[in-house]
């Protein structure tokens, strides 16, 4: 039952995120930023991963991803993600 609930919350997130990437929250406060931060995580299957914070985040980092310098083991929550892209679009490759 555990197991049912955890991948139909999962899922619910998944859509929610895709209803989401659809219209951008304020484009000039990157609201573009976001949906293509999505649009990344959706092309490779990993916004599940990302939900859970099993998404190590230094494996984007680098010129042509997320321009930190992120230690191995950056695991963070889809929450703190989407918000930087909202104030520092500028760190994401993607939304140049």
């Amino acid at each position: 039952m555990k197991k049912v609930l955890i991948v139909a919350l999962v899922l619910g997130l998944s859509l929610g995120f895709v209803a989401f990437a659809k219209r951008p929250l304020d484009p000039g406060a990157g609201g573009q930023c976001v949906r293509e931060g999505i649009g990344t995580l959706l092309s490779l299957g990993a916004v599940p991963a990302a939900a859970q914070q099993k998404v190590d985040y230094s494996a984007f980092a680098g010129e042509d991803g997320i321009r930190l310098d992120l230690p191995e083991g950056t695991f963070l929550s889809l929450g703190a993600v989407v918000k930087l892209h909202t104030t520092n679009p500028e760190l994401f490759a993607w939304c140049d």
